[in-house]
């Protein structure tokens, strides 16, 4: 074996090549840095900054590892990596006035053909102006303010006016303590193979409108992943269960690096059959896992909010349970999952009439002892809605929002009693009867 010869200290850069016979079997450019090298027997000659350089690299890759371990172990790291004292301190600050205690938030961000078909059930043409005059109402009437922390808008509402003042709703909202919000996720899509559980589709513009509503006044957001518990068909499967809860953890990052407070809304449906019990499990399985992913994402805990359905035995459940044992269910779905850090629980309807929801939702808050820290509260669409429509039925078109308005206020006094545990359901209400 031949090596070639290497002129000490008079070369910045020498080639070196190995020969075999008379063929080369290498021949690679090296840097010498040093006159110095050293001929190994039956080897070409090694410069001594080779060797270094092999080490250097060596203990690079190392740190490379050290710290791409580091940065999995430091995963959790509750918005450490992207928000300063003063973003995480804002968020707080949103989150204190969305869990007041008495009070809750009016759901209100159906899309224009959701809405729609709620008029026209009634008689009310759906229109632009029919939608923005209705949810004046929802907004301002007198008094509704003393009962709600927050408004989740449909993003038409954002950039509509008041026709009391000519401004934006945002800011109406704001000025009468109540934290505007809007739903950004898209459409919902079939998972293929998942015997119809679905996903919410809108992440990968997500950044880009969450800074549109916060331009436009928003200070929270709302993402809802809907599941059915359907046991025959063993749904929610781990994969319905794992992409949907990801997707929330997802979107609440982006919210928060955003600017707004993520409400995130696992809302299983109380379509189906199954048992009070095998909801509880279920129930738990879906938010453990929900705020596993949340941490693993490294959202800041402190500055979310949740919403989720009461826990409820299916519909068509052949058995019975009192309204105190659904509560029962519900406080241990928190305790067992629910992070202390977190300030708010407000529930969903879901398909509850009002006299139900409130029940349900007055015993949760009776059933709390001095370890349940959390606000639990309402995030009410349909309860609070649908009796306002059936008002508007016989007057020709016309949006009694007078007559609305009255019965709204009322029910916004049982929400918030049921808020602070001190609704008092008449018999039978909160129940479930078996089917």
């Amino acid at each position: 074996m031949q090596a070639s010869i290497v002129t000490p200290a008079q070369m910045v850069s020498a080639r070196v090549q190995t020969v075999k016979g008379n063929k080369a079997t290498a021949c690679v450019t090296r840097t010498i840095s040093s006159a110095k090298a050293q001929c190994f027997k039956g080897t070409a000659c090694v410069p001594v900054a080779r060797k270094a350089g092999v080490a250097a690299s060596r203990a690079a890759s190392r740190r490379q590892v050290l710290v791409s371990a580091n940065a999995d172990l430091l995963a959790c790291h509750g918005g450490d990596a992207f928000l300063s004292a003063e973003q995480k301190a804002e968020l707080e600050k949103i989150c204190d006035m969305i869990a007041q205690p008495g009070k809750g938030i009016t759901a209100c961000d159906e899309g224009p053909a959701t809405i729609g078909s709620r008029f026209e059930a009634v008689g009310i043409e759906n229109t632009e102006e029919a939608r923005r005059s209705y949810r004046q109402m929802l907004f301002e009437t007198p008094g509704a303010a003393d009962y709600l922390s927050a408004a989740i808008l449909d993003p038409e509402t954002l950039y509509q006016k008041s026709s009391t003042d000519g401004r934006l709703f945002p800011e109406v909202l704001m000025s009468l303590g109540i934290a505007p919000g809007v739903k950004p996720h898209l459409k919902i899509y079939a998972l293929p193979g998942q015997s119809g559980s679905t996903v919410m589709q809108g992440l990968d513009s997500l950044a880009v409108r969450c800074k549109e509503y916060k331009e436009a006044g928003c200070v929270f957001a709302k993402w809802r992943s809907p599941i059915v518990i359907d046991m025959a068909a063993g749904q929610p499967s781990d994969l319905t269960i794992e992409t949907n809860m990801q997707d929330l953890a997802r979107y609440a990052l982006i919210c928060q690096a955003e600017g707004l407070v993520p409400i995130v809304e696992p809302d299983v449906s109380l379509t189906g059959s199954h048992t009070l019990e095998e909801a509880l499990a279920i129930n738990v399985k879906i938010q453990s896992a929900l705020f596993k992913y949340m941490n693993d994402h490294g959202v800041f805990m402190e500055g979310t909010i949740l919403k989720s359905n009461i826990v409820n035995p299916g519909k068509g459940c052949p058995k019975s349970y009192t309204v105190e044992e659904i509560a029962a269910a519900n406080i241990a779905t928190h305790r067992r999952c629910f992070p202390t850090a977190m300030k708010s629980a407000n529930y969903l309807s879901g398909g509850q009439s009002l006299s139900d929801a409130a029940a349900r939702l007055s015993a949760i808050n009776k059933a709390k002892t001095k370890q349940d820290p959390w606000n639990l509260s309402f995030s009410w669409s349909a309860a609070l809605q649908m009796p306002l429509f059936q008002l508007a039925k016989g007057k020709g078109g016309e949006i009694p929002l007078e007559e609305m308005g009255k019965l709204y206020i009322e029910e916004l006094k049982i929400a918030s009693a049921a808020a602070l545990g001190k609704h008092d359901w008449a018999e039978g209400e909160g129940d479930h009867v078996a089917k």
